[in-house]
């Protein structure tokens, strides 16, 4: 992670309760990047059927535009923060900006499908690169306390309104071509890039860490994510005992195992596997990965059956999404107040109860829905289930960890909740490709088609939920106490 560099003693430090230009210009550079990094995943939700449409996709084909930005983004970000570490976070920090907007200009002209993915994986690491470098700058930038605290609000605002704007976008720019959803953050990228090199504090990187990038461990890792992807998304077509299936899964254990291998006998490993002894990291990331896993799944199942099925346009279906973000980006200042009164394991509860519910109501939409009491229920709560728990995760997921525990820590979390948003994408569409409804079957049919997939979301968020109420349950035979300890 980008926090194990370190920071020359001469780096500048934001003490004043008034900043400089500089100082303003440096916080909206880093929270700039921050929103097109958390609107790439939202940004093409709507366009999926039209992109699909003209570059011959079928369902399956195109999660793969989603998925693959989140493989890059969570399959390398450890590996990122190695890179950040060895090399330097300013030099790092310009040369992601340069290639995320060189990507995301190819994105937007080419018209073969795996060119387009390949961009998107790519746009994924650069992501890894500046997301958590960026959370370093300000840390040693902005000294403990006031400074600091204003620099993460303005930071963390931006993150949480990305997925909204996202959306918005995508509805709008969509109905116009869906190749301007990937063409605009080119200049966006570039004007934060002549920006952040008059901005951005030069480093040396770690000098003291072996020059060791531990790239075959990564590239292990990550490839087993992508085999994975990939050997769900082929099972229906293959058959799920089919000799493509089990090697694919088979050839991903291995690659798993040996990326263990390599970080177990590493002298400066990716993870540390003694954090993985932790209870609370472990609730935290598999909470996570089904909070966000499950939401991205039924985003993708509505998005086609609104547009493909009930005539949507793009601009009607991300209105229609809106609440479920809307609700985070309100509330993400207030986030840190609320885990501390109410504490996070009960908020993590209650946070993950609320999305089943509304994925359990959606079941009953049929063919003329009216939006007001049959869709936007479900949004209400799934974003609630967002307002209460994301934040509490990630919280409940560090607690207690400090110094380069803390980064790995924060990187490990990262990684589950980017990897099981991509895995729920392939098993939904997975099963939108089996359940496919015949050309001409009637509304009821098509919609017939949707329901294994929406059961799928529904009992992963349900295992979110009861992953969520071990936190707060007492350990057999004996009550919690304060001092059970933290796990």
């Amino acid at each position: 992670m980008a926090t194990e560099s370190r920071v020359p003693q001469s780096t500048p430090s934001a003490t004043s309760a008034r900043w400089s230009p500089r100082l303003w210009g440096l916080v909206f550079v880093l929270s700039g990047n921050m929103l097109l990094d958390a609107l790439e995943v939202s940004v093409v939700i709507v366009a999926l059927p039209s992109i699909g449409r003209d570059l011959h996709l079928s369902p399956a084909g195109a999660q793969w535009v989603m998925s693959g930005f989140a493989l890059g983004f969570g399959g390398l970000m450890l590996f990122g923060g190695r890179v950040v570490a060895l090399l330097g976070r300013r030099r790092v920090y310009l040369a992601a900006l340069a290639v995320f907007a060189a990507a995301s200009l190819v994105a937007g002209l080419v018209s073969v499908a795996p060119v387009l993915i390949v961009t998107r994986f790519v746009k994924g690491f650069c992501a890894a690169l500046t997301a958590p470098t960026g959370l370093a700058i300000i840390g040693s930038t902005f000294r403990e306390g006031p400074d600091r605290n204003r620099a993460m609000s303005i930071y963390s605002l931006f993150g949480a309104a990305g997925f909204t704007v996202g959306l918005v976008l995508s509805g709008l720019f969509t109905q116009l071509d869906w190749r301007w959803v990937f063409l605009f953050p080119a200049p966006i990228a570039l004007v934060l890039l002549a920006f952040a090199a008059r901005l951005i504090p030069g480093d040396t990187g770690d000098e003291a860490t072996k020059r060791r990038f531990d790239t075959l461990g990564a590239a292990c890792f990550v490839a087993a994510a992508v085999l994975v992807v990939f050997t769900i998304v082929t099972g229906p077509a293959a058959g799920w005992g089919s000799a493509r299936v089990v090697v694919g899964f088979a050839l991903a254990a291995v690659l798993i195992a040996v990326s263990i291998h390599i970080e177990r006998h590493s002298a400066a490993p990716l993870i540390r596997f003694g954090l993985l002894a932790r209870g609370r990291l472990i609730r935290s990331a598999i909470g996570a990965g089904a909070l966000n896993g499950s939401f991205w799944g039924f985003l993708f199942i509505a998005t086609f059956q609104l547009q493909s099925v009930l005539g949507w346009t793009p601009w009607q279906t991300a209105l229609a999404f809106l609440p479920a973000s809307v609700l985070l980006a309100l509330s993400a200042p207030s986030a840190g107040r609320m885990v501390g009164r109410f504490g996070a394991p009960w908020l993590i509860t209650l946070g993950a109860l609320a999305p089943p519910i509304g994925y359990i109501l959606y079941l009953s939409v049929g063919t003329s829905p009216s939006y007001v009491t049959a869709i936007l229920p479900t949004m209400l709560l799934v974003g609630l289930g967002f307002v209460l728990a994301f934040a509490a995760l990630h919280i409940q997921a560090t607690t207690g960890v400090a110094g380069p525990d803390l980064a790995m820590t924060t990187g490990m979390y990262q990684s589950s909740v980017q990897i099981g948003g991509a895995v729920m994408l392939a098993a939904v569409a997975a099963l939108l490709g089996a359940d496919k409804a015949p050309a001409g079957a009637s509304a009821d049919t098509a919609l017939a088609g949707y329901r294994p997939a929406l059961l799928l979301v529904t009992v992963v968020g349900a295992v979110g939920f009861l992953v969520a109420a071990v936190g707060v349950l007492p350990p057999f035979g004996r009550s919690r106490t304060p001092s059970a300890g933290p796990d």
